[in-house]
């Protein structure tokens, strides 16, 4: 018998086999469940996008267009006049140096003191911790204009007015740093602590080697939000700082409008220069937001 003459094997499920037969049409169903979310989201992007895209092509408006009638939302003479003149009103330059310097050294103290904290609430099993965790959610419940008064006291009696460590030091604690690291480190397995132990780390290598590797999305999710709390701080700075050459991006904005009338192109240029860095530190660091994966390692 040759080889052709060999029967061919039949499938013993049968259910098997007639799965094996795809059903014409059978993607389009998952089309159609798609297309309703996808175009829930594309209106919502709608709805949020264009009062930005109106702002941003305002700044490109000369002052005579910015209320003319009927309004329009692509400018006819665009010109960068606003942005120039923005720019050589005030010592802008300056105040990125300033705000720069406030807005790196709080988000790199803030990012390792959430995670430190958020650790320690996470993988130690202690009945105060767990009292000083809802005392810092409690304090999420306080308007932060309750907080001013005593905060500016206590800063001014360290000698600390008018510098910026007195805008730097309270801000590095925050609630909702801390809450996200500890929310995270929850859905890290105790297995893997337990393993780390077993073979003899210490536990402050178990948390550098370990812990904030794996915690390195957390890290630049919180680093961009304390990134750009701090660039778009006002009253804090503004309380805080009288030399006008220690003065904020968002204090120099202020500084432009006049006490009588508002030059509105200068003004909207000078919000717009003032967006750049927070969008492109968005683009550069938004692939690596919320990717970990924590199972890595671990047998199941």
């Amino acid at each position: 018998m040759t080889t052709t003459d060999l029967p061919r094997p039949v499938d013993a499920d049968p259910k098997r086999a007639v799965a094996k037969k795809r059903p014409r049409g059978a993607g389009s169903g998952g089309l159609r469940r798609a297309v309703a979310p996808t175009t829930l989201l594309w209106i919502l992007a709608c709805l949020y996008g264009f009062p930005v895209l109106w702002f941003i092509l305002s700044s490109l408006k000369p002052s005579s267009d910015l209320f003319s009638y009927p309004l329009t939302l692509v400018p006819h003479n665009p010109t960068l006049s606003g942005f120039k003149a923005a720019w050589e009103s005030a010592n802008f330059s300056q105040y990125f140096v300033n705000t720069a310097i406030v807005c790196v050294i709080t988000t790199i103290l803030t990012v390792g003191v959430s995670c430190c904290t958020g650790y320690a609430l996470a993988k130690y099993d202690n009945k105060w911790l767990k009292v000083f965790f809802i005392c810092i959610l409690a304090t999420t419940m306080l308007p932060s204009e309750v907080m001013l008064a005593p905060e500016f006291l206590v800063v001014r009696n360290l000698g600390l007015y008018n510098s910026f460590a007195g805008i730097i030091l309270p801000a590095v604690l925050t609630a909702t740093g801390c809450f996200m690291f500890r929310q995270f480190f929850l859905t890290v397995p105790d297995e893997l602590v337990e393993a780390a132990r077993i073979d003899g780390a210490r536990e402050l290598s178990i948390f550098l080697r370990i812990m904030v590797p794996l915690s390195r999305p957390i890290m630049l999710t919180l680093a961009i939000l304390s990134f750009q709390w701090r660039w778009n701080d006002y009253i804090w700075p503004l309380l805080m700082l009288n030399d006008p050459n220690k003065f904020t991006v968002q204090i120099g904005i202020q500084s432009i409008v006049g006490a009588q009338n508002i030059n509105w192109s200068v003004l909207l240029g000078a919000s717009v220069i003032s967006m750049i860095p927070l969008i492109a530190i968005f683009l550069v660091f938004q692939r690596y937001v919320m990717g970990a994966d924590i199972n890595a390692g671990l047998k199941d």
